[in-house]
């Protein structure tokens, strides 16, 4: 089988967890050229790449690769993405797929006139312990969940000038821009949403010109609530990455941090004499993984797609699901009321299974 032919757009911030995936996959694929607008980005990623081609413009490379990972600025991700698309080559677009829905919408109609796969990089979707957490609630392991909160805290800071301190580039705030991914989690576990609220600040935050700093609470089908708490202004934090799955017979916490799954319950003390592994700081380990994003599982499963023919588990109509979900909780937020959440999985005629 031959290796696919991959080009990197964007060299910038996330380049280096980017890297990682070529490392694990070069089997399956080659890097033949990275682009970005800065030449000494672009060339300092090529020269990792035996043979890898560094350029300004992506326009020059599309007859070197077969597929892109577009990682460039959020107001940037249409164009490059319409491109690719347009000249039949397969694209893994960073999330949030594009600033406003007219804009997503357009990908999805390129990507289905080209029939080539267009996936969004929502890499927690692929993390080890995240698929493990969503198996075991899906298998109800340990009773219905019932609340799942989910806590990202940590310190980004932009200069003032920065593409991601604007609110028309980065396309909003802390909740779309970081948060996306966790809204996309919450609707993956938990299922269909009903309605929902959203207060975020800026304060703690000065460069953010809308939120640095989110608070989500969603209502989903049959009871069950999800939470979201974000922050890029964390000086310092206990819960730092971590998922609390309540379900009705015991707690279920990934511990992305640490890296480890761990479940707390009466149950684990009473059986503590066995041959149970228990957390110094409690709950009994029910798996471990490296630290990390772990891009190569996401990356493998776009070359699967290619390779098939399959559909990508985070394809244009699954992503803007999410996206919408947060212009309606924006909304809602400036109206001062509660967001109708509703008939948002209708999208495309294609519906999220609602799956515990």
């Amino acid at each position: 089988m031959s290796k696919v032919r991959l080009g990197l757009i964007g060299c910038g911030g996330m380049a280096g967890a980017h890297q990682r995936r070529f490392g694990h996959l070069g089997e399956r694929l080659q890097l033949t050229a990275a682009v970005d607008v800065v030449a000494e980005r672009a060339a300092a990623v090529a020269a990792l790449f035996p043979g890898a081609r560094a350029a300004t413009d992506y326009q020059q490379v599309v007859g070197e690769v077969d597929a892109v990972l577009v990682a460039l600025p959020h107001h940037l991700h249409h164009a490059a993405t319409r491109f690719f698309l347009d000249a039949g080559k397969h694209v893994l677009l960073e999330k949030p797929m594009a600033n406003t829905e007219a804009e997503c919408l357009d990908l999805i109609a390129a990507q289905q006139r080209a029939g080539t796969v267009l996936m969004v990089a929502y890499c927690m979707r692929y993390h080890p312990l995240v698929v493990r957490l969503r198996e075991l609630l899906e298998a109800r392991t340990h009773g219905d969940v019932f609340q799942l909160s989910i806590w990202t805290e940590q310190l980004t800071q932009y200069p003032a000038d920065h593409w991601a301190s604007s609110a028309a580039t980065l396309g909003g705030g802390q909740l779309f821009s970081h948060g996306c991914h966790y809204i996309d989690l919450l609707l993956w576990f938990l299922g269909r949403p009903l309605q929902g609220t959203h207060f975020g600040t800026n304060l703690g935050t000065p460069w953010m010109e809308r939120e640095g700093t989110s608070n989500v609470t969603v209502a989903f089908e049959d009871g069950r609530l999800g939470y979201h708490f974000g922050t890029w202004g964390a000086r310092g934090t206990r819960l730092k990455y971590s998922f609390h799955a309540h379900c009705t017979d015991g707690m279920l916490e990934a511990d992305i941090s640490g890296g480890r799954l761990l479940l707390h319950s009466g149950r684990t003390q009473e059986k503590a004499g066995e041959s149970l592994r228990l957390a110094p700081d409690g709950g009994q380990i029910l798996m471990e993984a490296e630290s990390g994003k772990h891009t190569e599982n996401e990356m493998r499963h776009f070359l699967d797609c290619i390779d098939t023919g399959g559909r990508p588990l985070t394809d244009g109509w699954d992503s803007l699901q999410g996206l919408r979900v947060i212009w309606r909780l924006y909304e809602a937020e400036r109206a001062g009321r509660i967001a109708d959440l509703r008939g948002l999985d209708l999208a495309g005629g294609q519906t999220r299974d609602a799956t515990i």
